[in-house]
Parts: C-alpha cells; structure tokens; sequence
C-alpha cells in the first residue's frame, strides 16, 4: 500500500523522487569505521589492553586531535579551527625541567654475604 503523500505527488515528482531515492541508495556505503579512523584504532587498543583508563584516553585523543597528520601535513585540530598549532612534541619538552633525582630507598641496604663472592670453578 503506497504511502498518503505518494499518492497526491503529480507523476512526474514521483518519477523524480524515486530516481533520486535510487541515486542515493546506489552511492549508499557501509561504513568502515571498526577497522578505520579514530574509533577503529581505540577498538583494536580497547581490545589489546583490555581497556583504557580515563587518562590513557585524554592522552590518545590528545594524539589523535594534534600530532596525527594526513597525507596534506594537516591535523583534525587544523582542519577544524582553520589555523595551524604548534608541534605538540616540542610543545611538551618545552615544558620539561631538568629530571628530578632518584629517590633514596627508605631502608639501609642489608648486607648479602653471598652476592658479590667468588665461586670456584
């Protein structure tokens, strides 16, 4: 049974409605987004480590938004804000300190008569 509005539609309208509506299933593609993109890489990560923990995840977005460059040497932050960002690689280490010392253990080092001995052969 054809639907209300169909059957008010003049012939021609309803010719050129269907062509388009077979145009647009023709160009119609499933998408691949469980093995592409963004979402596919976090699937394939998700999968291998068993999760994310919520700062992992700031981390691979931060990743994906500003370091991650298409063919074009754009990125999504790019593309998006229409203006380019500085390298979040030398962004971070600019940001770097000189490293802090090694903490001293809490406890005083025991002796161990046996590392260290010579073994006859």
């Amino acid at each position: 049974m054809a639907a209300t509005l169909t059957s008010t539609l003049q012939e021609a309208d309803r010719l050129r409605w269907m062509q388009w509506s077979r145009f647009m299933c023709a160009n119609y593609q499933r998408t691949s987004s469980a093995v592409e993109g963004r979402n596919g890489y976090l699937a394939q990560r998700h999968h291998v480590s068993r999760g994310f923990s919520a700062h992992a995840l700031t981390v691979l977005t931060i990743l994906h938004n500003f370091d991650l460059k298409r063919p074009d040497g754009t990125t999504a932050a790019q593309r998006l804000f229409g203006h380019p960002f500085p390298d979040l690689f030398e962004s971070v280490l600019s940001a770097f300190t000189e490293l802090p010392m090694p903490r001293r253990s809490s406890s005083s080092q025991q002796f161990n008569p046996w590392c260290g001995q010579p073994v006859p052969a």
